[in-house]
C-alpha cells in the first residue's frame, strides 16, 4: 500500500516536515518514492508547498493519505473527508 505522509527533517524542537510518498511499512523517515512538497509548522504562516499536480495523479492511483497531511489536503481542495 502507498500513502502520502509527512517525514521529519529539521534540528531538535525544530520539525520540518517533507511530504512524500512512501511504501506504508517503511520507516517514517526512509526511503520514499517521490517529494511532493514540504511544511514548515514553526514559521508564523505555518507555510507549506505541495505539487498539486502529483498529488492528484497519486490519489487517483490510490494511495493512502495520512492523518495529519489530509488537513493540508484539504486547504487545497484536494479531499472532502
Amino acid at each position: 500500500m502507498v500513502t502520502i505522509r509527512f517525514a521529519r527533517g529539521g534540528a531538535k524542537k525544530k520539525p520540518f516536515y517533507q511530504i512524500v510518498v512512501t511504501e506504508h511499512a517503511s520507516a517514517r523517515d526512509g526511503n520514499f518514492i517521490e517529494r511532493l512538497g514540504y511544511y514548515n509548522p514553526t514559521s508564523k504562516s505555518k507555510d507549506y508547498k505541495l505539487d498539486v499536480e502529483r498529488t492528484k495523479v497519486w490519489l487517483e492511483n490510490g494511495a493512502q493519505v495520512s492523518g495529519s497531511v489530509k488537513g493540508l489536503l484539504r486547504k487545497e481542495g484536494l479531499t472532502t473527508a
